[in-house]
């Protein structure tokens, strides 16, 4: 690895500024941030850190090579180029992970096989051993990203990704991703100063990622390993200084209390408290949210109710119903974080948020939303100086010259009343009602206005269109259907032939004559 790099740490939706500020106390530098990632530049120390110490981040990579490719015959063309030896040796394994956005490579997995193709080929032409592909754990982790025709080789830093901290030892049947678990009590603003609770804790994802910011214990503190300890370059006393700097924890004087109607999943919630050796700041009851008792003093709640999508909910509207009572009633003065899917579920708690959040809980599209809990009228509450006079920046004066002269506009019950105006009663400008139309018969000469269409009653009878009482052609040409039946007789008058229908039959012969 070079003396500094670029480098890339991926994260989930909505969490980029958070992992920003994260790198940012790294020591990193030119930090950007982009779509699921931010991107930043550092030594192999700053490598290090991203890795251990990073809450929010699911991968570090490092990108090694960059290119344009139109299609798969081209990209091979072009990774084959590469010196695959500075990166691995021929007896290594290795695995590609592929992100493609391209009209072009449409098919992520085949991009793979033309990436392990160049690879292998480049190793097995030189007359050295083929390298071996395996998914699980492979000594070298590549990752592709295609943009269009932009394509970006990576190594992955981190192997497994960096959400398996390493203590989770059982789990419910929807556990909460512990990055985004992470990233909520961050944007929370959680640092240890009041006590925590989670009513809906489920596995304890909350729970103990709570007390590992609290106490300042680094995520991958439960690490048993990083891809990075595999490559060729590892300083293994660099890596003991990191681990050296996070060893001194932070006081924490609260507690974190969590609860579960689930008796299996407070089960599962201690076994995981135990195995991050949390127990001594963690409580896990067995308990449904509306028996919960009140707090003695404020705190934060933050919770992840069952969405209904993946859980069975019986009824998901009256639990929604339920939270927001128990929010109202019996934490007042605290701060309260829910994680939800439906909107309609947020419309059932009944409260009046400070702060919305969209962010993806692995494929749902959820939003994150936050209450300033007190007790009484909101009006009072602002009256005695809470939440929303004091967080609205004042109105900066406008300058005196910037002012235009006051409108000399009578005010709105200044003006006159409709019936008062001019003459028939309107303005300029206001549309003709009902009343001011003229009737039908106090119209024009005929009854209508210019444009109406005629009515039957304005159309002549047949005797009175043309002389004869009829019009001997049609309009369009040729005769009445029935005239080839009409004649007029010796003395004048019309007549009217009688339609006699012949019918002939044809028979043709057939057999001996």
């Amino acid at each position: 690895m070079k003396q500094e790099s670029r480098m890339i740490a991926k994260t989930l939706q909505a969490l980029e500024p958070v992992l920003a500020q994260e790198l940012e106390a790294l020591g990193a530098t030119d930090i950007e941030q982009g779509r699921r990632m931010v991107s930043f530049t550092g030594d192999k120390k700053v490598l290090y850190r991203a890795n251990y110490r990073l809450r929010t981040a699911l991968r570090i990579l490092l990108p090694i090579a960059s290119f344009r490719a139109n299609d798969p015959d081209e990209l091979y063309r072009q990774l084959k180029r590469l010196d695959w030896s500075e990166w691995m040796q021929a007896g290594d394994t290795f695995a590609f992970d592929t992100v493609v956005y391209s009209e072009t490579f449409t098919h992520s997995k085949y991009v793979g096989y033309r990436a392990k193709d160049a690879l292998v080929d480049f190793f097995t032409e030189r007359g050295e051993k083929r390298p071996m592909v395996r998914l699980d754990n492979p000594d070298r982790l590549f990752h592709i990203h295609i943009s269009h025709d932009e394509v970006t080789l990576a190594l992955d830093s981190s192997g497994e990704s960096l959400h398996k901290r390493g203590w989770r030892a059982a789990q419910t049947e929807a556990p909460l991703n512990e990055v985004l678990a992470a990233g909520i009590l961050l944007l929370a603003g959680w640092q240890g100063e009041t006590d925590f609770i989670d009513p809906m804790c489920g596995s304890g994802t909350l729970l103990i990622e709570a007390a590992l910011i609290a106490r300042g214990i680094a995520p991958g503190f439960f690490r048993k390993s990083f891809a990075f300890q595999r490559w060729a370059d590892y300083d293994p006393a660099l890596f003991a200084d990191v681990e050296a700097e996070c060893r001194e924890l932070k006081p924490f004087e609260h507690h974190i209390y969590g609860s579960d109607s689930s008796i299996e999943a407070v089960k599962v919630a201690r076994h995981n408290v135990r195995t991050a050796g949390l127990a001594d700041l963690i409580t896990v009851s067995h308990r449904a949210m509306q028996d919960c008792p009140a707090p003695e003093a404020p705190a934060l709640i933050v919770t992840n109710p069952p969405y209904g999508e993946r859980l069975r909910l019986r009824d998901g509207e009256e639990l929604y119903r339920m939270i927001g009572e128990r929010l109202k009633h019996n934490y007042a003065g605290s701060m309260a974080w829910i994680l939800a899917y439906k909107l309609e579920h947020f419309d059932k708690i009944g409260l009046r948020h400070s702060d919305r959040i969209k962010m993806l809980n692995g494929s749902l599209e959820c939003e994150l939303r936050a209450y300033t809990l007190f007790a009484g009228k909101r009006e009072d509450f602002k009256r005695a100086g809470g939440e929303g006079e004091e967080e609205r920046a004042p109105r900066a004066p406008r300058p005196e010259r910037e002012r235009g002269p006051r409108s000399e506009k009578p005010r709105r019950f200044d003006r006159p009343r409709r019936e008062d105006r001019r003459e028939g009663g309107r303005r300029d400008g206001d549309r003709p009602s009902f009343s001011d139309r003229p009737r039908r018969e106090d119209r024009r000469e005929g009854g209508r206005r210019d444009g109406d269409r005629p009515s039957f009653s304005d159309r002549p009878r047949r005797e009175d269109r043309r002389e004869g009482g009829r019009p001997t052609k049609k309009n369009e040409g040729g005769l009445w259907p029935n005239d080839r039946f009409r004649y007029r007789d010796e003395e004048g008058r019309e007549r009217i032939r009688s339609k006699r229908s012949k019918h002939i039959q044809t028979f043709s012969g057939g057999g001996d004559e």
